[in-house]
């Protein structure tokens, strides 16, 4: 445990202490120390890719959505990748995650939460674009695979391979060995804090005891990921329907409130860089709150969302990129401040001393009355749901790449992950949360090493994508 604890606050605690005006200081990770410069690098190296592509992404979003019925493929389109990817990316952390950073940090949160997920939209298309240039035919499942371990894997043993003057060989890396190994226990931790979330919101809306809503998940789960090609199917109805539902009851309390978004989006940006903040001491906590909850809300870096990327059969690797640089904007831009602005309409009379759950659903209550407290019960739990069948597709080709192509261990890896869902839903259990922190955390580690090295790789197939089949269609 004291290990365990001491690797948690390389992790995640303050590497970095920087003092401030005021009295305040900022606090640095070494996640943020990591993912931040990376981001910008990326960004730079790419052209400002986030600002200059935007429009290109939606067009590869659109053609990719219209030919998946229209065209025979192996494995899933582009598009189907990016929705297990935004499975994932919009889960519990968007509505509690995002609550929880404007607690601690003010508005002025939500403005770095932007600013994280411009930059990290960049990151998010070097590590996509380079699972596509590395992915294999998947044998078990059909169509294909890939993701961090599999690029670290090539990269490692090409190095080798310069070293002693010889082929590259097929050995297993360390390192991709431990990306692999960390990915499965965060994921199996992220299973219990998935639960856990369901049937406390469960109990609050609806007073279902956490064991009856538990057993229902678990069993509708089980129907679901135990079935060879279900879960891709599941989400492609699943996800959609839920960002849509979450995104116009939002629209809807927006205009309901359009008064006060003068006061809300002054409020954003004089507490992103306030003087009140300043000399309270306050400032660190609300740029560190705001990047922190983007960092890990959008995923990007983290090597999570390459492993669905993967998975595509496209016509460019770039083009899988730019999707899954748009899937940063949706989670973020989109999402993330959908929650930001239901808290941030709230008188905040009502809403002090509460945290969580708790806040979140007097927010809506406020808003929308019973039917509020309703609705965000259900949305948090099409969210989680969601994630979990994301997480479970996520460890197919890591389970892969550490076990072997058997369907043995890929059922072993589910019915464990089943069996945390179980768990969680009764019981919350601090180190099994601290353990899902630890596993993404290393995960972002490991990925960083490679990744960086990596991007030329990536860099030239946006340089080819541009050349050879933006300009073409142009013409």
């Amino acid at each position: 445990m004291a290990i365990f604890q001491a690797v948690y606050n390389i992790l995640w605690g303050d590497l970095i202490t920087i003092p401030l005006p005021g009295g305040s200081s900022l606090g640095i990770s070494l996640l943020v120390l990591i993912l931040i410069p990376a981001g910008l690098y990326f960004t730079v190296r790419t052209r400002f890719l986030p600002f200059r592509l935007f429009p290109e992404m939606i067009k590869v979003t659109v053609e990719n959505n219209r030919k998946i019925e229209s065209e025979e493929r192996e494995g899933i389109s582009g598009v189907q990748a990016l929705i297990v990817s935004t499975a994932c990316r919009v889960g519990m952390g968007n509505l509690v995650g995002v609550v929880a950073a404007i607690s601690a940090g003010g508005a002025g949160a939500v403005f770095w939460m932007w600013v994280i997920a411009l930059v990290g939209s960049s990151t998010a298309f070097i590590e996509a674009t380079l699972a596509q240039l590395y992915k294999e035919k998947d044998p078990l499942y059909g169509g294909y695979r890939g993701g961090p371990a599999y690029y670290i894997h090539s990269f490692m043993n090409e190095r080798r391979a310069k070293r002693k003057g010889s082929a590259a060989g097929s050995r297993k890396s360390v390192l991709a060995v431990l990306f692999a190994i960390s990915g499965l226990i965060c994921w199996c931790g992220i299973s219990q804090v998935i639960s856990n979330s369901i049937s406390s919101s469960f109990e609050n809306a609806f007073h279902v005891p956490p064991i009856y809503s538990t057993i229902v998940l678990v069993v509708i789960a089980a129907v679901i990921v135990l079935r060879k090609n279900a879960t891709v199917k599941v989400l492609d109805i699943m996800v959609p329907i839920m960002a849509a539902c979450y995104f116009f009851i939002t629209l809807f309390i927006i205009v309901k409130n359009a008064g006060q978004l003068p006061d809300v989006f002054g409020r954003i940006f004089a507490e992103a860089f306030g003087f009140r903040q300043v000399v309270a001491g306050g400032i660190g906590a609300v740029i560190m709150n705001g990047a922190k909850r983007g960092l890990f809300s959008n995923e990007a870096g983290s090597g999570s969302a390459p492993c669905a990327a993967a998975a595509a059969d496209i016509s460019h690797p770039a083009k899988e990129g730019l999707l899954q640089a748009l899937g940063v904007f949706i989670d973020t831009l989109l999402i993330c401040t959908c929650s930001a602005m239901i808290m941030l309409l709230t008188p905040e009379a009502m809403t002090k001393g509460l945290e969580g759950m708790d806040l979140l659903q007097t927010a809506m209550q406020y808003h929308l009355g019973e039917f509020g407290v309703i609705f965000i019960a259900v949305i948090l739990w099409l969210f989680s749901f969601s994630t979990f069948l994301g997480i479970l597709f996520y460890a197919r080709p890591n389970v892969a790449y550490l076990f072997g192509d058997n369907w043995i261990s890929q059922t072993l890896y589910k019915v464990l992950a089943l069996i945390m869902l179980f768990i969680g839903g009764l019981a919350a259990y601090q180190f099994v949360w601290d353990l899902g922190d630890v596993g993404v955390g290393l995960m972002t580690v490991f990925n960083m090493i490679a990744l960086i090295p990596l991007a030329p790789k990536a860099l030239a197939a946006l340089r080819d994508y541009e050349q050879n089949v933006m300009e073409k269609s142009k013409k």
